[in-house]
């Protein structure tokens, strides 16, 4: 549901289909709380938007254990998650999302904390694990405001297990409930991938330049080509390497791209 766009696979500007991979820490970074605004934890907020997710952590975990105001912990929690999530530190950010969702004092927070439960289970490959936090969200919260979100989470998750009708039909879920929604074109694109798996190394609008990544590729020994994809009706021009059905197989072929310096992302 990360994508790049650049004039080289050393690429500087992230494209939006990064949101495909990314979608949900994004998406949970931009919803805001319905609290009262405080200067420490927008502070917190700068530092996430800002990328700068080591300060966010720090000022997150120095809120938390000073505050004597619960909405205030709890968004700083809430936070602190995500920049865990972000520096890959998976166990820590469940144990915050865990602790916002104990404390919710609304549904909306608490589906924002399950969200990001989700995310950190997804992002280290516990599939099975991730799957089984989306059904519970769902059944505790059938109506959440984040209905379109989840389905792209349950969608992916299920894309990974290779259990591809199951995540086609969250995805025509998408599509159909929620037409206008973020999710829906990103749902869209991924209705159109094959039954396969592929690296990803670099995705431009300008198509000479995914040429000549292309053959690069090649040239070193790759099996590269180029998928075409169209996005807020612009023309995007994926450079891709495999087509695999086992899901170790690709993960070792993003691992020996990565090494070379690309920005190698696995799909769908």
């Amino acid at each position: 549901m990360p994508q790049y766009l650049s004039q080289s696979h050393k690429v500087t500007k992230s494209h939006v289909n990064h949101i495909i991979c990314d979608l949900c820490l994004v998406t949970l970074c931009l919803l805001s709380f319905c609290f009262s605004a405080y200067a420490a934890t927008s502070d917190i907020e700068a530092a996430i938007m800002d990328t700068n997710y080591e300060q966010a952590r720090m000022l997150a975990s120095k809120v938390i254990k000073t505050t004597r105001d619960s909405k205030e912990r709890i968004q700083a929690e809430y936070y602190l998650g995500l920049s865990q999530l972000r520096l890959g530190q998976y166990a820590q950010a469940r144990s915050a999302f865990n602790n916002v969702m104990d404390a919710a004092s609304s549904q909306d927070v608490y589906d924002k904390a399950a969200l990001g439960v989700i995310e950190a289970l997804y992002r280290p490959g516990f599939y099975q694990d991730a799957l089984k936090a989306g059904e519970k969200l769902l059944r505790k919260s059938p109506q959440s405001s984040f209905l379109s979100l989840i389905y792209l989470k349950m969608a992916r998750t299920h894309l990974k297990m290779t259990e591809w009708s199951r995540a086609r039909e969250y995805l025509q879920k998408i599509i159909t409930e929620f037409p206008q929604s973020v999710e829906a074109p990103i749902a869209q694109n991924l209705l159109e991938e094959k039954e396969y798996f592929a690296v990803q190394v670099g995705s431009f609008l300008d198509k000479d330049r995914a040429q000549e990544l292309m053959k690069k590729l090649k040239e070193n020994g790759q099996y590269a080509y180029i998928v075409e994809t169209t996005m807020d009706r612009k023309k995007f021009y994926r450079v891709r390497v495999g087509q695999m059905t086992s899901l170790s197989d690709v993960q070792t072929l993003q691992w020996q791209l990565s090494q070379q310096g690309y920005p190698a992302l696995i799909y769908p």
